[in-house]
């Protein structure tokens, strides 16, 4: 996948009319679903209602400052020619100017200075547009014209229609816009009147923001670029003159001179004044581990020391891997709604019980509530069940009951572990010194993370709502079905915790689903909270592995920190598909006509060639291995924890290590007597039993000169499923793999009755240890379950060099060394797959 179509820019022909005063409809067409459409006028602009005041700018000084209006030769060409490019992207042609005005009158009574804001007409019925003025010319033809810098809307953004959302009708004040780089020429008579926007940093808190914006027509803290989705700070600082250079905005001490000054919030600006290189990570959703195992060891290539400190998940096998693989992490084995709750709940109990020493110590913990002592009354019911100790905690009686509160898990005085029991916390009303001793504990351990202490959230939140098999969804307002609560849920993880950095993963159907409304929904909950986003879709095969597999990711930064970007592909992988036409532009690759260097695409035969043969009866979960990596891809996932950690360059060849989970699904007799007749050769499938006939079309059908075959047990050689799967047109039933065939996706179930899953020369579906290679697992993780719960954990994770190509991302923002650009070009070594470490590459 080395290269991306080159995005049309909304100005091109959503914008208002250039030169030529297009008013057919054809001008009036989005080519970008973000773009906002300016007006068109019909009529040329009359000289009595609309003029240019004052003197024109002196012809030199109009040069230099906008070369691109004046056709020159040599270097001046060839300056202006650069400028214009950056300027008008996609206008078909550079609206030549006679002279350059700094003043205007419009309509015989409004005047617009150059750089003012104003309204600009748009389509009866419909909001005024919102500019900057950055040009006032005469042009060539005759006409008088203004360039236009466009403010959006949170409407005119991707965000788009999912403002309509409950969660986000609040969430973004209607004054509040969002600064583009859209600029395009408009006639002088679209200008409607002038307009006050105040520019601010985001961080301002809310009481100093109520006061800046009470008296002005809009206020604006970020800006808005179309590629990517992205929402990014506005930089106020040291910018020049709109109509000089790629930015129109004030400085810090224009903006501190409008209303009195700008307050910044001081706690959110020293909460992250001291970046540290040491970060901890909270994983939502974490399945097995593979999001935040590989953003680790990515980020610890880039000089970051990332821990997964807390981990949650229902899936109990998933949180035994995790467990056994991240042993220096909390993993809690629960519903997101109910850790959410806890850390709530948790934050009480550190504020109520005093977490250092002082004199205030004792009055404190007299006014606790529920403490009312029972130690003096002699109660034979007290010195029975005493408490000697609490063990854990958790929201809601973990039995099962689904009783809402917190409960504690007990060690009663005088009874063995056997008698620990879990209780609510209002029978604990008598053990004051035993719960403020664990609240201590467990603050100083940080077993839960308050705000403020978890620098990174990650995770990928379960939208089941948006599957093809789900009959009943509701495409009108996706949020209100209970199977995608789980994204809401999340962001307001975000929203409690206020991590400094977010990354979120979904799979595509996300932007596909309901015109993309899940994936706008998104991006508005973290641009509502302030913080700065991006939108990217990232292909595993891209990155170093042979599978198509295509994921969303959603990057989040506190307004303090600098976003991270998406590191662009390693890997020449040609999509299968791709991503879904709104959001074709947000597929992360290389721009059209640029060359890279990459990597030759990987194939099933790089990944596990060198995996010992087994049977379909395999019940071995630990092996020897039988042979030396055969390819630098199986030296890599060879590779152990610490040689991965410690950004080791050295090839380990560990014959002396046991092999994990390298055991497949064991077929029924019936299955494994189909599969052993499936021809071992490149594209077999059922098509190729006795019995088959395939049509010209494509479609098989019954060979009416062949006598259907029965197995021994009396059922059909190949089954009618088959034959019907799909009406007849597919060829996936049984469907055998070949070594120089790149995987489309690793599936969740390793039946092969309908998907392409049989190993090329053996007679049995890939292993569990086969897919987790294809999904770039190292050789070391062990997982846990029953064999179809570790292929469930293997094929709902994040292939794991995609995950660690965004850890090394996210160090490079952390440290603050990301450029501004949203994407970024990795260090050889991850082509190489190599762990050593590595040198910073600038973006591109």
């Amino acid at each position: 996948m080395p290269h991306k179509r080159e995005l049309s820019s909304p100005s091109k022909a959503a914008l208002s009319s250039n030169k030529k005063l297009k008013t057919d409809e054809e001008t009036q067409t989005l080519e970008h679903p973000d773009a906002a459409v300016a007006p068109q006028p019909s009529e040329k602009p009359e000289e009595d209602c609309c003029r240019f005041v004052g003197d024109p700018v002196p012809d030199d000084e109009a040069r230099r400052r906008w070369p691109h209006r004046y056709a020159g030769k040599g270097k001046e060409k060839e300056i202006a020619e650069s400028k214009c490019s950056k300027l008008n992207a996609n206008s078909e042609e550079i609206v030549q100017a006679r002279c350059h005005y700094t003043m205007a009158e419009v309509d015989g009574r409004v005047v617009f200075n150059l750089e003012d804001e104003a309204h600009v007409k748009a389509d009866e019925g419909k909001e005024y547009f919102i500019c900057r003025i950055i040009e006032m010319f005469e042009g060539a033809d005759n006409g008088l014209y203004f360039t236009a810098q466009w403010y959006y809307r949170a409407t005119d953004t991707v965000i788009q229609n999912s403002l309509k959302s409950v969660q986000l009708i609040d969430a973004i004040d209607e004054k509040r816009v969002f600064f583009s780089e859209v600029k395009d020429d408009n006639p002088l008579n679209c200008l409607i009147e002038r307009i006050r926007i105040v520019k601010m940093p985001s961080n301002v808190d809310s009481l100093a923001r109520e006061g800046e914006i009470s008296d002005c027509d809009y206020y604006c803290d970020t800006k808005y670029l179309v590629p990517y989705s992205s929402f990014v700070n506005l930089a106020l600082d040291n910018v020049m003159s709109g109509s000089e250079s790629g930015s129109t905005l004030s400085s810090d001490s224009d903006v501190a001179a409008v209303g009195g000054g700008t307050k910044i919030d001081s706690e959110e600006v020293s909460k992250y004044e001291n970046k540290k290189v040491e970060m901890t990570l909270l994983d939502l959703y974490c399945g097995c581990g593979a999001m935040s195992t590989g953003l680790c060891l990515g980020a610890n290539m880039g000089g970051v020391n990332l821990v997964t400190k807390w981990a949650i998940d229902q899936n109990s096998n998933a949180c035994e891997s995790l467990r056994y693989n991240h042993p220096e992490t909390e993993v809690r084995n629960e519903n997101a709604e109910d850790f959410l709750a806890l850390l709530k709940e948790w934050k009480k109990l550190c504020d109520l019980f005093p977490l250092i020493d002082n004199e205030s110590s004792k009055q404190d913990d007299d006014d606790c509530p529920n403490e009312e002592s029972d130690d003096d009354d002699g109660s034979d019911d007290s010195e029975e069940y005493e408490v000697e100790k609490i063990l854990a905690i958790c929201y809601g009686e973990p039995k099962g009951s689904k009783k809402p509160g917190l409960h504690f898990k007990i060690h009663w005085k005088g009874y063995g572990s056997d008698e620990d029991s879990w209780e609510p916390r209002d029978g604990l009303g008598a053990c004051k010194d035993a719960m403020k001793e664990f609240v201590h504990k467990g603050y100083r351990s940080k077993i839960l993370p308050l705000p403020g202490d978890v620098d990174v959230i990650c995770g990928g939140p379960p939208c089941q709502g948006i599957s093809g098999f789900n009959r009943f969804r509701n495409k009108n307002d996706p949020l209100q079905d209970p199977k995608n609560k789980q994204l809401t849920v999340f962001m307001d993880f975000v929203k409690y915790l206020k991590p400094r950095f977010v990354l979120m993963e979904n799979v595509v159907d996300m932007l596909k689903f309901a015109g993309g409304f899940l994936g706008r929904y998104a991006l508005g909950r973290l641009v509502g909270m302030n913080y700065q986003a991006r939108l990217g879709i990232m292909a595993a095969g891209a990155y170093g592995l042979p599978q198509f597999r295509m994921r969303v990711f959603l990057w989040g930064a506190h307004s303090s920190e600098k976003l991270p970007q998406y590191p662009l592909p390693t890997h020449n992988v040609i999509l299968r598909g791709g991503g879904p036409t709104e959001f074709e532009g947000n597929v992360v690759a290389y721009e059209e006509g640029r060359r890279a260097k990459l990597e030759k695409e990987l194939f099933l035969k790089d990944a596990i060639s060198d995996l010992p043969p087994v049977k379909n009866d395999e019940e071995r979960d630990e092996m020897p291995y039988q042979s030396e990596a055969m390819t630098e891809f199986q030296q890599f996932i060879r590779m152990g924890k610490d040689e991965l950690l410690s950004c080791s360059a050295a090839r380990c060849e560990p014959l002396n290590r046991s092999l994990y989970d390298h055991r497949p699904l064991r077929l029924s007799v019936d299955d494994y007597q189909r599969v052993c007749q499936i021809p071992k050769r490149k594209g077999a499938n059922f098509r190729h039993l006795e019995g088959v006939r395939v049509c010209a079309d494509n479609k098989v059908e019954w060979d009416p000169d062949v006598k259907r075959v029965y197995l021994a047990s009396g059922k059909p050689l190949v089954p009618d499923y088959a034959m019907t799967y799909v009406k007849g047109y597919s060829s996936k039933p049984f469907g055998r793999l070949w070594w120089d065939e790149t995987v489309p996706t690793v599936v969740t179930r390793a039946e092969p009755h309908n998907q392409v899953i049989l190993h090329p020369e053996q007679d049995r579906v890939l292993t569990v240890r086969e897919n987790a290679r294809l999904q770039g697992f190292p050789d070391y993780y062990k997982l846990f379950g029953a064999i179809k719960e570790r292929y469930i954990q293997v094929g709902n994770a994040v292939a794991v060099p995609v995950s660690r190509s965004l850890g090394y991302a996210l160090a490079m923002a952390a440290q603050g060394l990301s450029g501004e650009e949203p994407v970024f070009t990795l260090p050889e070594i991850f082509s190489r797959m190599s762990a050593a470490l590595p040198v910073v590459e600038d973006s591109i």
